[in-house]
């Protein structure tokens, strides 16, 4: 041991002391002293095993008392890496956290709030949602920019990867995998990164099933055919293909759209294949596709039109849009008269300067990833996300008009494209995208699909804008804005379960009789929703804790296989299978979701939602709804976000 580290041991030491012995009050005045001196050894796995042992203390001498890291119960794992890269004391006080998190899950300390099997487990997820730290790229780029506060980090996830099982983690790793790629994302980057981070780890370390799963997965960016599986790059792989008789081009195209189909995940060679069958063999572009019936006669009847859009827009830089083709055509989009001629439009379209910039990739015109990425948009309306900013509203408006208004949806995109601003009327008054500022996302984060990326700056600023236009009107603002933003089926009724200005909650009886009279089909005379509704939620953690407002879309309510009542609903915030504490988990798969669908049943749903939109002059049997359904709805709403409101 050095002598640096063993001063800095000695220093952290005599402050701990200090902060164990001061009073409560005067805890902050001494917790600033004992952060610099613990930062000095955060630096070296023997500094950071000193800390370690010093756990178990931490919450005896009041290292966390007042802070957000008080009740590790109520911590979120998901929130760690941000402030773990965070130039602050936070990240400091992050690391103890996860060290004490450390000593709770190997017996060295207890916790009233935590057991030692829930603290390992949250650490497991810690190390899935940061597999970048754990397994970083080995390239001088990564090597240059590391700060001292990511090296920190990148010290901490070993640390716990060394004291806990690789092999748990690795688990955790695949089932967040599948978790995320069965919701059909149209951003898939992360799902890349989790599967190149596990396959760095080796596959010898997890299960012989879980082995075969994480090889599909791997498989299906990397090669999933023979052939594909033979080369190192996709160059060799175009010479190759062109010299095989048709059968053996036949059974390429079927691995590669079986693999797609699974997964979900395009592997960049799968473009070069799809690009010399539209040229020689257009008669397997539905086996590559993996196309149903009904995409198979949407692709018979356009299949000039579809060659082009292949030309254009489908290289190994914007592989992923494959995915996106083949659920274009299932969907049949092109169908809808005026689609095609704006497609054929925009491929052609004088794209400003600013926005092409955006649009650039690797061998790839800015038209052809305009095309990409309108595609994705169309065949996969439910895999549009917001990413790291606050649009919900913009996002749920993209994912609405590709589902119902395409050609609306493509004339904004020409719009945003050329002219770097959009146009959308307010009760008769235009409002200019190009002539407004600020929004809840003025410095927008790119992780966007092309729609996005190019779109929804203009959309949050004309949202934000109606939003300020509706400040003094006495209601909730989303009732003028929704019908005017999104368009004409959202229904004019519309109802919110508290006072905007008060935060008082009233007549919540009311709200529920409502909601279950014009939505559920017992009580509303078995009608179906004709279009999404917009509807706005209360969002909790694990918790029940209240964390904010959110935006989603109702899509759809049915029976599930097992003959209840779900709602299933739209979720822009990237995942959509979350847990809202209160035994409320939000389903992606196996209760009849459709990809992208998230699922509740009713009354669970119910106790989350906040405002939404219904048709007056078809209100059901408000009278009917039980007593006990209320009462649990109004239980659940109560003992989670309800306990940040005033009920009257």
């Amino acid at each position: 041991m050095s002598n640096l580290l063993q001063q800095n041991m000695e220093r952290f030491s005599k402050s701990f002391r200090s902060l164990e012995e001061a009073k409560s009050f005067a805890k902050k005045l001494h917790r600033g002293n004992l952060l610099q001196q613990a930062n000095r050894l955060l630096n070296t796995q023997e500094g950071m095993d000193h800390l370690y042992h010093c756990a178990n203390e931490f919450d005896d001498a009041g290292l966390f008392l007042n802070t957000p890291w008080d009740n590790p119960s109520k911590l979120q794992p998901k929130l760690v890496a941000e402030t773990l890269k965070s130039k602050t004391p936070d990240a400091t006080m992050e690391i103890l956290s996860e060290l004490r998190m450390l000593a709770i899950a190997k017996g060295n300390c207890r916790s009233q709030q935590v057991t030692a099997k829930e603290a390992s487990h949250f650490l497991n997820e810690v190390m899935a949602s940061n597999v970048d730290l754990l397994f970083p790229d080995e390239t001088e780029a990564s090597r240059m920019e590391v700060g001292d506060e990511l090296k920190r980090a990148k010290l901490l996830v070993q640390f716990l990867a060394n004291h806990l099982s690789l092999k748990t983690i690795l688990h955790s790793l695949l089932e967040e995998i599948e978790r995320l790629a069965v919701q059909r994302p149209i951003m898939v980057n992360h799902i890349i990164d989790l599967i190149s981070a596990a396959k760095k780890s080796g596959y010898s370390e997890v299960s012989q099933g879980d082995q075969e799963k994480l090889k599909k997965y791997d498989d299906a960016i990397t090669g999933p055919t023979l052939l594909s599986r033979q080369v190192s790059n996709r160059l060799g792989y175009e010479e190759i293909i062109k010299e095989k008789d048709p059968e053996v081009q036949k059974r390429e195209a079927e691995g590669f759209g079986s693999s797609m189909k699974q997964t979900g995940l395009v592997c960049p060679i799968h473009a070069e294949l799809l690009r010399h069958l539209s040229q020689s063999h257009p008669e397997l572009i539905a086996t590559a596709l993996a196309l149903n019936s009904e995409g198979k006669a949407n692709l018979n009847v356009n299949m000039t039109l579809v060659q082009k859009i292949i030309e254009i827009a489908i290289y190994p830089a914007t592989s992923q849009s494959i995915y996106g083709l083949a659920r274009f055509l299932e969907r049949g989009v092109l169908s809808v008269p005026s689609v095609a001629p704006v497609l054929r439009r925009l491929m052609v379209l004088p794209i400003h300067f600013d926005v092409s910039k955006k649009l650039k990739r690797k061998d790839v015109t800015a038209n052809g990833v305009l095309i990409a990425g309108v595609i994705s948009a169309l065949g996969q309306p439910l895999g549009i996300g917001q990413g790291l900013n606050p649009t919900c509203q913009s996002a749920r408006g993209i994912s609405l008009w590709a589902q119902h208004a395409p050609t609306y949806l493509l004339e904004l995109v020409e719009g945003a494209a050329r002219d770097r601003g959009i146009v959308i009327g307010l009760e008769g008054l235009p409002l200019y995208s190009s002539l407004l500022s600020g929004g809840l996302a003025p410095n927008l984060n790119t992780e966007l699909d092309p729609v996005s990326l190019i779109l929804v700056p203009h959309l949050d600023r004309i949202y934000s804008e109606m939003m300020t236009r509706m400040l003094y009107r006495g209601e909730d603002g989303h009732k003028w804005v929704n019908p005017a933003f999104y368009g004409h089926w959202v229904l004019q009724g519309f109802t919110a379960v508290t006072d905007s200005y008060t935060r008082i909650v009233s007549n919540y009886e009311g709200f529920v009789r409502c909601f279950y009279a014009t939505h559920h089909p017992d009580y509303n005379g078995g009608h179906e929703l004709i279009y999404p509704n917009p509807v706005g939620i209360f969002v909790t953690n694990v918790h029940a804790h209240f964390l904010g407002l959110h935006a989603i879309s109702i899509q759809r309510i049915k029976k599930d296989p097992r003959g209840k009542w779900r709602i299933y609903f739209y979720n822009p915030n990237n995942d959509g299978g979350q847990d809202w504490g209160q035994n409320i988990h939000c389903s992606i798969t196996g209760n009849g979701e459709e990809e992208g669908e998230s699922s509740l049943p009713f009354s669970q749903f119910t106790a989350r939602l906040y405002a939404f939109h219904y048709n007056p002059l078809k209100l059901g049997q408000t009278q009917a709804v039980p007593r006990e359904t209320l009462a649990k709805v109004e239980k659940l709403a109560q003992e989670s976000w309800g306990r940040n409101y005033t009920w009257a």
